[in-house]
């Protein structure tokens, strides 16, 4: 469903992704593991099309999108829920939820059963409806950014660090909620240091260092593996 061939991303004379090359299938659970700068979060920024990469080609659905713009990217069915939910504080639960169908709404149309979609995974959102995004606990705000990106009605969601600052129960609550999301069909890429988290919930994963991948393929085999259990599980 999703594919980069190649990519190579620079921010002036620093190689931020060089040569990387993935592949996630449709309804997979995908996680890119890796250390702070190694690249994770700029490979889904040029994914969703917010970097230009300098070579390289991305497609979706079996169609390039290298030249499309975010929004177009959004239209296909390829959602962001980006690093440090990047919420709108000063909008209410429901407004930052309803500006997420912009890339799909037209006049008339109702939004009301993607609203109850999100409602029934996250309802403490429903009961925050009215409140404004920065009274919102970190949980929260995480549910929040997850649900404004299914507001757009995704077919693929990119997931950046969705445990950031998290106690391990409201973790564990945000990945069950994806778990759901993953069996109702949706296909998702997700980034994240909580890398036994993240194996455990995943079909499917990439170790990235330095701009390069080192590593990938099905999770319970790299969760074994001597280099990701020694770097990254403490082992």
């Amino acid at each position: 469903m999703l594919s980069c061939e190649r990519l190579t991303v620079t921010y002036g004379n620093i190689v931020a992704l060089d040569g990387v090359s993935l592949h996630v299938r449709e309804k997979e659970i995908v996680s890119l593991l890796g250390a702070n700068g190694a690249g994770k979060t700029t490979l889904l920024r040029a994914l969703s099309g917010l970097v230009r990469p300098k070579s390289g080609s991305i497609s979706f659905d079996s169609r390039a999108i290298d030249t499309l713009s975010p929004s177009m990217r959004v239209r296909m069915g390829l959602a962001h829920a980006p690093e440090r939910r990047r919420i709108f504080p000063g909008l209410t639960v429901l407004e930052n939820l309803t500006v997420a169908t912009a890339s799909w709404r037209r006049i008339g149309t109702s939004i009301t059963d993607d609203l109850d979609r999100v409602y029934q995974l996250f309802p403490r959102l429903k009961e925050r409806a009215r409140q404004y995004g920065w009274s919102l606990s970190g949980g929260e705000q995480q549910m929040l950014a997850i649900g404004r990106a299914l507001m757009s009605r995704p077919r693929a969601l990119l997931l950046d660090e969705p445990s950031l600052g998290l106690a391990p129960r409201l973790s564990d609550e945000v990945y069950d909620r994806i778990a759901d999301i993953n069996r109702q069909g949706l296909t998702v890429l997700l980034v994240e240091q909580n890398t036994a988290m993240a194996l455990a919930f995943s079909t499917r994963a990439y170790v990235l260092e330095h701009g390069h991948i080192v590593l990938e393929g099905p999770a319970a085999e790299l969760a074994e593996h001597p280099r990701v259990r020694q770097a990254y599980l403490g082992a």
